[in-house]
């Protein structure tokens, strides 16, 4: 009897062990409200009501950086969303030390690509974030996350103020509104407003955008927020923006108002935009967190389960919470393969208010007070008729776009070369000197 009860005890853990291993495999729930951890710095501001004038930095940390001639601070600073909502958001400020001019520093916003949502995935939480762009997918990458601040060491150099945001939800409490370039737009412009208010830096007025992937999505759409740029009664009013530089932006409301133009419905214009973005399970990921991150912007008008399966809104909601971008790619891969597409319907429901979000939450119909540099690598993850749109619908409108194109550069490779030109051009944008319009003369 000993024996069998020790075989049955033993059978019993079998299937326990493989009825766990199901339950991972389909992914369900298995405990929904689990967030990461967070340092303690994150955790304070997350508890910090957003009350206050945009720009206002509510809490501050001194750390170290490796840059020369440099000190650094983490911030957490009051910013709003799409919908005019306040938020905590948070991010880095990195300065010249040293006295300032007496006009004060130029200041240069950094927007970065895609991290994540979940709290953690804050590029600023990095245990020593204050340093040049460090790529995941490059051989000198560090880390399961890109961060770090693309030509610091440069910009430092010429004598620059530096802010660059984490984004609402990556750090200072709430859902992330991932893709959603008007909220990441405005978190560019409010860590400018902040980072004018500390004193230390030494930061005057002129400014200039710059970011890349998502946060080329989120300058471009801070570039046409006029209205916003020149709000009055913030932190620091008065900002004077120069330039914008948007690196493989992706321009997911340009898109999104293109296929509506050429589609007799919504639904193929749904299917327009999702099909491109849809041919692998790395790209599809992507695709489900833009869904994902607009569905938090606009939780009135949207439901998870208008696009997702209710396996994939449970799926996606427990990953997003807690997985950065990387990491929830894998989870993916490893729990579905091939099998990714079951995680949303195949005809979505509700679809033209989906699409009328895409729009309105992404670039404004405004031109730019400010020139636009872009770029794109010929070998970009990033289509071309992305940054065709766009610079054929801001050109129409009266705006300075000068397109480049880096022959063979791939997404992850098109910062780094596009430095050789950028750098040059942000110095004599803020040395004012005139630059004819780029624009295609038809």
């Amino acid at each position: 009897m000993h024996f069998r009860l020790m075989i049955l005890k033993i059978m019993m853990k079998m299937l326990a062990k493989v009825l766990l291993a199901m339950a991972c495999g389909s992914l369900l729930p298995l405990s929904a409200n689990a967030t990461p951890d967070i340092p303690p710095f994150y955790v304070a501001a997350s508890r910090i009501k957003p009350e206050g004038k945009l720009g206002q930095v509510v809490k501050r940390e001194k750390i170290t950086t490796p840059i020369p001639n440099a000190q650094a601070w983490r911030i957490a600073y009051i910013s709003s969303d799409v919908n005019d909502l306040k938020t905590i958001s948070t991010g880095l400020l990195i300065a010249p030390v040293g006295p300032a001019p007496k006009e004060g520093r130029p200041i240069v916003s950094w927007s970065h690509g895609t991290t994540g949502s979940a709290q953690n995935c804050g590029p600023s939480q990095q245990i020593n974030p204050a340093v040049p762009l460090n790529e995941y997918y490059l051989m000198n990458g560090t880390s399961w996350e890109d961060y770090g601040v693309l030509s610091l060491a440069e910009l430092i150099k010429e004598g620059y103020v530096v802010v660059a945001t984490d984004y609402q939800g990556l750090g200072g409490g709430g859902k992330h509104q991932y893709a959603v370039g008007q909220t990441q737009g405005r978190d560019a412009i409010n860590a400018i407003r902040a980072g004018g208010t500390v004193k230390e830096a030494g930061a005057g007025k002129k400014t200039l955008l710059y970011g890349w992937s998502e946060g080329g999505y989120s300058v471009l759409s801070a570039a046409g927020s006029t209205e916003y740029l020149a709000k009055k009664g913030t932190a620091f009013d008065g900002i004077e923006l120069v330039g914008v530089v948007a690196l493989s932006p992706v321009n997911v409301s340009g898109v999104a108002q293109a296929s509506m133009e050429g589609s007799p419905n919504a639904e193929q214009a749904m299917e327009k935009i999702a099909t491109p973005l849809s041919q692998n399970i790395f790209m599809w990921g992507h695709l489900a967190g833009m869904m994902y991150g607009l569905q938090t912007a606009y939780p009135e008008k949207l439901q998870l389960t208008d696009w997702f399966t209710p396996e994939g809104a449970a799926v996606f909601d427990q990953l997003s919470n807690n997985k950065c971008f990387h990491v929830l790619s894998d989870a993916l891969t490893y729990s579905y393969g091939d099998n990714y597409k079951s995680l949303v319907k195949p005809v979505p429901s509700n679809t033209k208010t989906w699409i009328n979000a895409l729009i309105d939450g992404g670039i404004p119909n405004k031109a730019p007070t400010a020139p636009v540099l872009m770029y794109r690598g010929t070998k970009d993850a990033v289509p071309k008729p992305m940054v065709d749109i766009y610079e054929n619908q801001m050109c129409k409108l009266g705006a300075n776009v000068q397109h480049i194109e880096l022959d063979g550069a791939t997404h992850f490779t098109s910062p780094v070369e596009a430095q050789q030109t950028f750098l040059p051009w942000i110095k004599d944008r803020f040395a004012n000197k005139p630059l004819p319009n780029a624009c295609p003369q038809n």
